[in-house]
């Protein structure tokens, strides 16, 4: 599955000219149950990674739950992600940065835009690889995320590369009972208004079977779907650039 997703992916990066990061998770620590499909585990996880890494010559991204993971991780990821749950971890962000690793600071669901810019301040201070900090919506009750637009503005004020999540902005946590569910028709209108905004990227969900997919197959978009809006977005930010 990872395969076929990077294969399809860098196809399209070199068509279309533009930076693709590969992002997966050798565990997924934050689940809405017990019972949830978590990844093949630290070891087995960075093996596959590091296999794609090479296969694709694509950078990979990958996030990091414990301070123990950092520098294992970091040999083979070129970026770090600090998952939204645990952006407000001072250790965690620390020791991402301190690899000399690129961080991804996913901006809390919970959390002001004020405050991931302190946030990637904890960054820049313990390291030199530099931070993004991603927007990736803000809790609307128990059952719901909206995205306030503002906020990208506001975290470019820290001087980092601002992306956008427009698939985990729709998600629905505990949608589905035991399992999160989202709104995946709300994705492209999303993700335009925020190129059409300016942001430097965009971070997407894809996997070639989404209805089958073990994690959030609610919000992830199929390779044909994810070639057809990542295009138009590609064609909005040169409109937008210029």
């Amino acid at each position: 599955m990872m395969y076929e997703t990077a294969g399809a992916l860098s196809v399209l990066a070199r068509k279309l000219g533009f930076c693709c990061i590969f992002k997966s998770s050798y565990c997924k620590a934050n689940r809405s149950s017990h019972d949830s499909p978590r990844g093949p585990g630290l070891e087995r996880g960075l093996e596959l990674l590091a296999d794609l890494r090479r296969d694709f010559t694509l950078p990979i991204l990958t996030d990091i739950h414990e301070t123990s993971e950092a520098v294992r991780a970091a040999r083979v990821a070129d970026v770090l992600q600090i998952p939204a749950l645990l952006s407000r971890q001072t250790a965690l962000i620390e020791a991402a940065a301190a690899t000399g690793r690129v961080v991804n600071l996913k901006k809390g669901q919970f959390m002001s835009p004020e405050l991931a810019c302190l946030a990637a301040e904890k960054a820049l201070k313990a390291g030199g690889g530099g931070v993004m900090l991603t927007e990736r919506g803000t809790f609307f009750g128990y059952g719901d995320l909206v995205v306030d637009f503002r906020s990208l503005r506001v975290m470019a004020e820290s001087g980092c590369p601002v992306v956008f999540d427009a698939t985990h902005s729709v998600q629905q946590p505990g949608g589905a009972g035991r399992s999160s569910a989202g709104r995946r028709e709300f994705i492209p209108l999303l993700a335009r208004a925020a190129v059409a905004a300016g942001v430097d990227g965009i971070f997407l969900e894809v996997h070639p079977r989404p209805a089958s997919a073990e994690s959030d197959p609610a919000t992830s978009l199929g390779l044909d779907e994810a070639g057809k809006l990542i295009t138009e977005l590609v064609e909005l930010g040169d409109h937008v650039r210029k």
